[in-house]
């Protein structure tokens, strides 16, 4: 008879961290960052919590990732510890141990409950090469309609979903090199809206040239403040 495994310890303490994807290393995907922070924090000496089962892995719990290619000012995770440690201590010691470009930003305990439920919007910038006043009146043709259906590949195969109604809010501003949309964008879909997404409905419903690389940057992740359309802090 197989033996059965031994069984861990509870964590005694949760925190959560925000991190960047910085540079050339927005490219990174989520399972490639899964390895290399898994890496961090063990070269790093932090006391894990581990699961239990024949193949005890680090408890460490991601929320939200943004898809590969864009940048972020806003990822977030939560780890699960066997000893009570200072988040400054882990901030200092993840810092050191990840690469450039992959930055640990804010380290904090946790108070309990999930940080996925905090994650109910994104504020993005997409910066594009189409002039301003071009980029603005697409911005206000795909406004106006209810609806815009676009299609993209998923692991369930082609999916044609509706990108406006995840849409909130949707500006332009000048900037350096053709114009900047300001985006925030409503998780509560599925398949969740990706702002890849938008600017596909902004090209089917107005013809609006993005250019071939287009850079899509997360800046903010958290509760949605149905008032004013903000998108708060999930660690306050």
């Amino acid at each position: 008879m197989r033996e059965q495994p031994e069984q861990q310890a509870p964590p005694v303490q949760r925190l959560r961290i925000r991190y960047a994807k910085r540079g050339r290393l927005r490219f990174t995907s989520h399972r490639d960052f899964s390895r290399a922070f898994e890496r961090a924090v063990f070269r790093a000496r932090i006391p894990m919590a581990y699961s239990s089962g024949f193949n005890p892995h680090p408890r460490i719990s991601y929320a939200g990732a943004a898809p590969t290619g864009s940048a972020s000012e806003a990822e977030y995770l939560e780890i699960a510890l066997a000893q009570v440690v200072d988040p400054a201590d882990v901030h200092a010691e993840l810092e050191e141990a990840l690469p450039p470009g992959l930055d640990v930003l804010q380290v904090v305990e946790s108070p309990g409950g999930s940080l996925a439920d905090r994650l109910d919007a994104s504020r993005w910038t997409i910066d594009v090469v189409s002039a301003p006043d071009v980029t603005a009146a697409a911005v206000e043709g795909f406004l106006a309609h209810e609806s815009v259906l676009v299609e993209r590949m998923t692991k369930k195969g082609l999916r044609e979903f509706d990108c406006r109604a995840a849409v909130v809010s949707l500006s332009v501003a000048p900037h350096d090199r053709g114009a900047r949309l300001e985006l925030v964008l409503r998780h509560a879909t599925t398949p969740a809206v990706r702002p890849d997404d938008v600017l596909r409905g902004l090209t089917q419903t107005s013809g609006l040239e993005a250019g071939s690389a287009p850079l899509l940057t997360r800046q903010a992740q958290g509760p949605l403040d149905p008032e004013t359309g903000e998108v708060g802090d999930p660690l306050a």
